[in-house]
């Protein structure tokens, strides 16, 4: 669980959504990494990670983008169960 909590983070330190710099979404990143071990639908996923940077900057990310970064983010942590 240890190592597919870091993939995941690193991914997420890795996206810049909304342009405010790379490692600038510390907050946002813990609250999606919680939201990855909750939720095994890429499309509830997609949304919940659109709102928690919504309530953070008040700025919506196109859902296009939550999709696909919730896809990468499911298939870290599918594929680390897998590997179990």
């Amino acid at each position: 669980m240890e190592n597919t909590n870091i993939k995941l983070m690193l991914k997420l330190q890795s996206w810049d959504p909304l342009g405010y710099g790379i490692g600038f979404y510390e907050t946002e990143n813990i609250d999606v990494l919680q939201a990855v071990h909750e939720l095994n639908d890429r499309s509830v996923l997609a949304k919940r990670i659109q709102s928690i940077y919504d309530n953070s900057f008040e700025e919506l990310i196109p859902l296009s983008e939550c999709d696909i970064m919730a896809q990468e983010l499911l298939q870290i942590a599918n594929t680390e169960i897998c590997d179990l």
